[in-house]
């Protein structure tokens, strides 16, 4: 069962043309229509199922700069800045708060591991730092160290709400103007002279000059029915959510096998932090070489799975009758099931290092898709091979918290404005 979210309303008459068409209703597709309403163009976000549905409703609500790719600090500190920016300007409370965010380091090694990262991320204007011995234990609650050899501190990071953030900010872009159609799916890309001319949706045909195809982990199905290669794997990660817990900790904390970050109603959303599961895909097979790196980069470990998945997804055609029904009407909302197991293990590692959440309780769980790229850092650009067509997606698991800069970036680059951050090492052509 995943998380409830609050509907989105949607707009009833699809107009005859706009000039951004934004394929996908989570956090990174309403960013980007916010960005680009925001400036005044004509923007419509076309929606499959409902907005935030999947991972955007279903990750952990970390807003963090600590322990990313040193290519994406610049985007998640401007990212930082505009969330909260938008706790006064949006009109909505998206939850944000900047309590700080612990990595626990249980070892030297792990010490030292931090240590270089912080050395590279400084430069970069990441702020952190690392807390050893006197200052560790001042900082956690007793016990809660359980003899770690220090841990990485970023004192301004944060959370928001996933279940409300990206409702808020898409009901913020329609003010703006932007327009918004859930369940409707799109169905294809319409070109003329070699460029986008239009989408195609099961509610009909919708010119336009740019898409932004922001599908998360559909979009290197949809991709792949234009003849564009995007290596893409779905990674299933399980998440609890506990009720009220009066006193615990305010800020987010990861160990090496949970993690944990405080709700806005007093619960805890609890994970185990480096286990997730891969199921054996179709895609499993024709992405596995360029994969091997990004699974062992960012997930230290990700079990594999035999499931229906592989059958699902086989049936999936490559292409289709852009006048008959599409794979994404036939599935509205990719809800795969948590894994007990891997729950089970995160609670037993935090109630054994916490001695606060020993005995907590379960609300609820869920799991989430996430859409992992060959390095694990996000496709953000345009695509050569159609003009007309942007991608951002491939977030691998950690696009919240640099959603809104990613939509400030991808309306920079649509508009050929000075980008919000240097591209590059988001292009998709370095896959």
């Amino acid at each position: 069962m995943y998380p409830q979210i609050p509907t989105v309303a949607s707009d009833a008459q699809l107009p005859a043309r706009t000039d951004v068409a934004i394929i996908g209703g989570g956090i990174v597709g309403v960013c980007t229509a916010y960005a680009l309403a925001a400036r005044g163009i004509a923007v419509t976000l076309l929606e499959k199922g409902e907005i935030a549905a999947e991972q955007s409703s279903r990750n952990w609500g970390w807003v963090r700069s600590m322990g990313r790719d040193l290519a994406e600090i610049p985007l998640a500190l401007a990212s930082l800045r505009l969330w909260d920016d938008w706790q006064t300007t949006l009109g909505e409370d998206t939850g944000f708060v900047r309590t700080g965010i612990c990595y626990a380091c249980e070892n030297p090694r792990q010490l030292a591991e931090q240590a270089a990262w912080l050395r590279g991320a400084s430069a970069y204007g990441a702020e952190a730092r690392l807390l050893e011995g006197a200052e560790l234990r001042r900082h956690l609650p007793e016990g809660a160290h359980a003899g770690w050899s220090g841990a990485l501190f970023a004192p301004h990071d944060g959370r928001a709400e996933p279940q409300l953030a990206s409702a808020a900010i898409a009901r913020a872009a329609r003010r703006l103007g932007a327009q918004i159609f859930t369940r409707c799916a799109v169905r294809g890309v319409g070109t003329e002279g070699g460029r986008v001319a239009s989408v195609i949706t099961e509610r009909g045909e919708l010119r336009c000059s740019t898409v932004v195809l922001a599908g998360g982990a559909w979009s290197s199905l949809l991709c792949r029915s234009l003849g564009i290669r995007l290596p893409q794997l779905k990674v299933i990660a399980s998440v609890l959510r506990t009720p009220p817990m009066p006193g615990g900790p305010e800020q987010a904390l990861g160990a090496s096998r949970f993690a944990f970050r405080k709700r806005a109603d007093g619960g805890y959303t609890i994970a185990q932090r480096t286990a997730n599961l891969a199921p054996i895909t179709p895609d499993s097979f024709r992405y596995l070489g360029d994969f091997l790196p990004a699974l062992s980069k960012q997930y230290r470990e990700v079990r594999v799975r035999l499931g229906r998945e592989f059958i699902d997804e086989w049936r999936l055609p490559s292409r289709w009758a852009l006048d008959e029904v599409s794979p994404f009407e036939r599935c509205r909302v990719l809800d795969p099931a948590p894994s007990p197991a891997i729950l089970a293990e995160a609670r037993a590692a935090l109630g054994a290092v916490y001695p606060f959440f020993k005995d907590l309780r379960i609300a609820q769980s869920w799991a989430g898709a996430m859409d992992v790229t060959p390095d694990a850092i996000p496709v953000i650009g345009p695509v050569a091979q159609l003009p007309g067509l942007f991608l951002s997606t491939g977030y691998s698991g950690h696009g919240f918290g640099i959603a809104p800069g990613a939509g400030q970036l991808l309306a920079d680059l649509i508009m050929e404005t000075p980008p919000l951050v240097d591209p590059r090492p988001f292009c998709f052509e370095r896959l």
